[in-house]
Order: C-alpha cells, then sequence, then structure tokens
C-alpha cells in the first residue's frame, strides 16, 4: 500500500470511527511518520474533489463519501497480494484456524465486525507479515496454483497500530475486488458508514 494511502486511511478513520471532522497536516504527519509533503499533497487532492475543505491552520472533511470513493479507485488490492492458495476447508474453518497476528479484511473483516453477512463468500483476505504467512503454513495445508479462497495482503507497518481494522480499509478492500457478492458487500458498508457518520 502506498503510504499516501495510509493518509486516506488515517482521514477516514478519524471522521468516521472518531468523529473528528477537523485535522492538522502536522498531527497527521508525526502520527503517521510521513513526511508532510506527502500529507500535503494527499489532502491537496481531497480538497480538489471538494471532499475537504483547506483551513488556515487545518482541514475540515466534508464528503466522507467522496474521500472514500477517491481512495477505492486508487487502491491497487491486486498488488498487494504476496501470496495466494487454495485450502479446502470451509471458509468458517479457515477462519477459526488462522493466527492470532493477522488482520482480516474484506468479506471476513465485515463479517467479524458487523455479526453479519450480506451474501455468502468463498474467499479470504488477510493482512499479514512473512512470519504470519509461515504460521498459516505451519497450520493449514495450502495448495498453490489451483483456484485460491486464501489471499494474503502485505501488512503494512501501520495497520497494526488500530484497534481493529478500520471501517474505511475493510471498504475500499471490498470495492476492488471481483467477485459478484463484493457488491452486497459494499452496498451494506456503505449504509453502515451512513449511519456511524
Amino acid at each position: 500500500m502506498k503510504r499516501a494511502e495510509t493518509v486516506y486511511r488515517e482521514i477516514l478513520y478519524r471522521v468516521i470511527e472518531e468523529k473528528e471532522r477537523k485535522l492538522t497536516q502536522s498531527e497527521l504527519s508525526k502520527k503517521l511518520e510521513i513526511s508532510l509533503s506527502i500529507v500535503n499533497s494527499t489532502v491537496r487532492k481531497l480538497s480538489e474533489l471538494g471532499a475537504v475543505k483547506i483551513l488556515q491552520r487545518s482541514f475540515s472533511v466534508i464528503d466522507i463519501k467522496k474521500a472514500l470513493y477517491f481512495w477505492a479507485s486508487i487502491r491497487n488490492l491486486k498488488k498487494d497480494i504476496i501470496f495466494s492458495g487454495r485450502i479446502d476447508l470451509s471458509v468458517r474453518d479457515i477462519e477459526r484456524s488462522m493466527p492470532n497476528d493477522i488482520i482480516y479484511t474484506a468479506y471476513s473483516a465485515y463479517k467479524f465486525r458487523f455479526k453479519d453477512v450480506p451474501a455468502d463468500y468463498s474467499e479470504i483476505y488477510i493482512y499479514a507479515s512473512d512470519d504470519g504467512i509461515k504460521n498459516i503454513k505451519k497450520r493449514l495445508v495450502i495448495k498453490e496454483n489451483i483456484r485460491p479462497n486464501l489471499f494474503v495482503l502485505k501488512k503494512d507497518n501501520l495497520i497494526s497500530k488500530y484497534k481493529e481494522i478500520p471501517i474505511a480499509q475493510i471498504f475500499v478492500d471490498l470495492w476492488n475486488l471481483r467477485e459478484w457478492y463484493a457488491k452486497e458487500f459494499v452496498d451494506a458498508l456503505e449504509k453502515k458508514i451512513e449511519e456511524v457518520s
């Protein structure tokens, strides 16, 4: 995931989950440990779209949906896949067998976060480190080069700092999936975001 995307994620996390609409670029730069110029160009893009309003010493998020869809449109989930394989178990059994150091996203993240599923699904998407992949391979028999049902995305350093995966991250990851039922999840999650924001 690109560094600019960590800025989008943090902004949307603060707005959706923390209910903060007014933020400062310098504070984001310090928290995310990335240059102020990256934060500045990211915020400027959102301003050009009309998603944020730049004020004298801060900026205010005025259109969550625009910011969310902009990030979703530039997200390249496929590029972040570092491992995939097939596990001949049910989705539920695969989820139960995962080590603690992984982070669910997409369908599983939605299910665990909201205790609901808008449609059945047959793929699992997770964020994991190289050690996490080794742990998964120790626990489960994984067939490679066969239609995969487990997709491992490269875990960035900052995602582990959140108590649970941000709702915006789940949304943009779902939005980038091709399975027909991804749209069911995106539509349901969009409604939940409207309820909480």
